[in-house]
């Protein structure tokens, strides 16, 4: 795993342009069939996941024009 496939829920819903909200909510586990283990963490205050979590949940990253 590279460094550039971990990331914030930020970072991701701006990549695979979905709310930030909403990746907090499913890596809280509010989400049916959600993320799985080793797909996401809390450092800190701040919610990391993974490109394979993220891509496994939502398909290919979306590329920019």
């Amino acid at each position: 795993m590279k460094l550039e496939d971990v990331m914030t829920t930020q970072e991701a819903a701006e990549r695979w342009n979905v709310t930030a909200d909403s990746l907090k909510q499913n890596c809280r586990g509010r989400v049916k069939n959600g993320f799985l283990e080793g797909e996401f963490r809390k450092s800190g205050k701040m919610w990391l996941v993974t490109r394979q979590g993220m891509e496994r949940l939502y398909g290919e990253e979306l590329k920019s024009i």
